[in-house]
């Protein structure tokens, strides 16, 4: 039944291929697509991989040996068909996220069932996460001396000028969203010449990643029917904002939001704390899987608004988490971290994130202060009296941090670990002396 059920779907719509998608340890977005005419042979086995697919680093189809992983072995990409959509933007093609299976049951190395797992851990606890992903990313046209890329405008924040200018291009950008069930919340121009923001509705996590994978798939599919490149590479111009990937969270039991303490106004509950103090804890193993390029360690500066110290507060943006407040009670609703960004595979990124906030409840853990300025204007006198450090400055740095946080660890298991980490440490070590000229003219079109 559910065959025919795809099959009439695919038939009315003039699908003729169905793109299978996965997201590798390298977070480079990929896929395989079934011809419309081979459907009923592999509705249930999808589509063969090498099982060294996911141990390969941004710069080249080349497998990083240390990871453990060869080109002996096949794995199966099995479409989930709950996240099918006809692509508004592809004529005559469809897409569905992949599955690792092995053998019939998940892979050791699949991102997506890594975030399945930590789901299920908080599912365990008695936790539902609802999470976002709020992106930022650049729309680029060709130099005019005809080397590398432009941005599209020259305008500041919010500028009027810059949605006028780009409105066919974000207008199809939000519809395409609409067309495969994205709900889209806000727009705006972002203080970059040519950045943007579009951010999209929370959802259940696992359907938020896969909507991650949709939404840079569409940006940057859309922007090329108007002749331009779209691109989420933390840092392109140094001059320039770079662009983050903000995770917003929040934490449900019953159908009841367990951010907000009423009786504390403005603060947040017991619960939220201990999560936020997980984070805090771990978060400089986490941006090695959250701001995993070596290029996103450009953005996260002091006054950038990118969180480069390890501490929260109430509506600040310089604080690595951020606590929103809401214009109605209950507020606040929502935890936000900052150091995330669009390099990252949102699977592992958002698995991770659980993985640490979870460990914070279990262990009842109390955060220090919140901070109501910015850190990076206080001396580093006052920030060690209030027990606020400065993040990792380069990915080394937070690979470092991960190979000894044995939580993240444990919850990515031995072989997912492994392999991550390698792909990690051959990327930092063939790019760790690269200038951003160099990091921009490989990375811009890979995120």
């Amino acid at each position: 039944m559910m065959q025919d059920t795809i099959y009439k779907t695919l038939q009315a719509s003039r699908v003729q291929f169905i793109r299978i998608l996965w997201c590798d340890n390298a977070n480079i977005i990929r896929g395989k697509a079934i011809h419309i005419g081979a459907l009923s042979q592999l509705v249930d086995y999808g589509v063969g991989i090498s099982a060294a697919q996911q141990a390969v680093p941004v710069m080249h189809d080349a497998v990083v040996a240390e990871t453990g992983l060869s080109p002996v072995g096949e794995i199966r990409l099995i479409p989930d068909w709950n996240t099918l959509s006809v692509l508004p933007y592809s004529t005559g093609h469809a897409r569905a996220i992949g599955d690792m299976m092995q053998d019939g049951i998940p892979w050791a190395y699949c991102p997506r069932d890594f975030l399945k797992r930590a789901i299920a851990a908080a599912q365990e606890a008695g936790i539902e996460v609802m999470a976002a992903f709020e992106n930022e990313f650049y729309l680029l046209h060709p130099a005019e001396n005809g080397l590398g890329v432009e941005p599209g405008d020259r305008t500041v924040f919010a500028s009027t000028f810059a949605m006028d200018a780009n409105l066919a291009v974000i207008n199809e950008i939000a519809e395409a969203l609409l067309a495969q069930n994205i709900p889209v919340e806000q727009y705006h121009p972002e203080s970059g010449g040519g950045q943007h923001e579009i951010s999209v509705r929370y959802t259940r996590a696992l359907s938020a990643a896969d909507y991650q994978i949709a939404f840079r798939e569409t940006v940057r599919a859309v922007a090329l029917r108007h002749k331009l490149k779209a691109s989420f590479l933390p840092k392109i111009f140094a001059e320039q904002a770079g662009s983050g990937c903000h995770l917003h969270l929040s934490l449900w039991q019953d159908g009841k939001n367990l951010i907000s303490d009423t009786g504390n106004a403005p603060g947040i509950s017991k619960i939220a704390r201990a999560f936020i103090a997980g984070i805090l804890e771990h978060l400089p193993a986490l941006m090695a899987l959250t701001t995993p390029s070596i290029n996103s360690y450009r953005r996260i500066r002091p006054h950038s608004w990118s969180g480069a110290f390890r501490t929260w507060g109430y509506d600040n943006r310089e604080a690595a988490i951020r606590v929103p407040s809401d214009p109605a009670s209950p507020s606040p609703t929502q935890i936000e971290i900052k150091t995330v960004d669009a390099s990252a595979n949102p699977y592992i990124a958002l698995g991770a994130v659980i993985t640490a906030g979870l460990d914070g409840v279990r262990r009842q853990l109390e955060p220090k202060e919140a901070i109501a300025v910015d850190p990076g204007s206080m001396s580093q006198s006052e920030r060690a009296a209030k027990g606020i450090d400065a993040l990792p400055t380069n990915l080394g740095e937070a690979i470092a941090h991960l190979q000894t946080d044995k939580v993240l660890l444990d919850a990515l298991g031995k072989e997912l670990a492994q392999a991550y980490i390698a792909v990690r440490l051959a990327e930092w070590e063939a790019m760790k002396d690269w200038a951003l000229k160099e990091e921009v003219k490989l990375l811009l079109e890979r995120y």
